[in-house]
C-alpha cells in the first residue's frame, strides 16, 4: 500500500473578538487602513499579516495558519491603534489544506464511480468531492493535487486523505501511467 499523503494546512481563519469593538472610521484614519464597504483592510509588515476589521468590529487575520502568529498581529494592530489587547477572544475558523496523492487519477473514472458527490469544475480543472463523511470538500486534480475547504482540523484532513487514497486504490481510480482506463 503507498505512503499516507502529507497534509499541509495552506490557510486558516482565525478571528479575534476584542471586548471593545474596533470602529474601522479609527482604523482608516490611525492606521491608513483601507475602508470598503463594511470592511476595513490593514496589512502589517511584522508580523507579515492582513487585517480585516468587520462591520462588528472583530479582527480577521489573514495570511497565517498559526494561532500564536495570528494572536502576535492582533495584538500589534491594537497597539497601533492605542489599545490593549486585555481580554481579547480567539475564534478559529475552518482551515484550507492541501495533499498529494503519489499517483495520477482517472477523472473519468471518478466522476463514473461516485456521481452522486462529484461535479466537475471546468473553471478549475479538476473534479470537486462533497465528503459527506467528513463534512469537507476536495477539488482534486488528475495529476494527485488535493486542495481541502471546510476541514475543522489538519487530523481530519489527513483522515479523509487516507479514506480517499484506500477508496480510489480500491475502485481502480488511482493510475501509474499516462492511459485512462474505460473498463468498469
Amino acid at each position: 500500500m503507498s505512503e499516507p499523503p502529507t497534509v499541509r494546512v495552506e490557510n486558516q481563519l482565525i478571528r479575534f473578538v476584542p471586548p471593545f469593538p474596533i470602529e474601522l472610521d479609527v482604523a482608516v484614519s490611525k492606521l491608513g487602513a483601507i475602508r470598503q464597504d463594511d470592511f476595513a483592510v490593514h496589512t502589517l509588515a511584522t508580523p507579515r499579516a492582513t487585517i480585516i476589521v468587520d462591520k462588528e468590529g472583530r479582527l480577521v487575520i489573514h495570511g497565517t495558519n498559526r494561532m500564536e502568529v495570528a494572536r502576535h498581529a492582533a495584538k500589534e494592530f491594537l497597539l497601533l491603534l492605542g489599545k490593549s489587547d486585555e481580554g481579547l477572544k480567539a475564534e478559529l475558523g475552518g482551515i484550507i489544506a492541501s495533499f498529494k496523492f503519489q499517483e495520477k487519477l482517472n477523472i473519468n473514472r471518478l466522476i463514473k464511480k461516485f456521481r452522486k458527490i462529484v461535479e466537475k469544475d471546468d473553471r478549475l480543472g479538476c473534479v470537486k468531492v462533497e465528503d459527506s463523511r467528513h463534512k469537507i470538500i476536495l477539488f482534486i486534480w488528475e495529476n494527485g493535487k488535493v486542495i481541502v475547504e471546510n476541514a475543522t482540523h489538519a487530523n481530519l484532513v489527513a483522515m479523509a486523505a487516507v479514506y480517499w487514497q484506500e477508496k480510489l486504490i480500491e475502485e481502480g481510480i488511482l493510475i501509474e501511467s499516462e492511459v485512462d482506463s474505460e473498463a468498469d
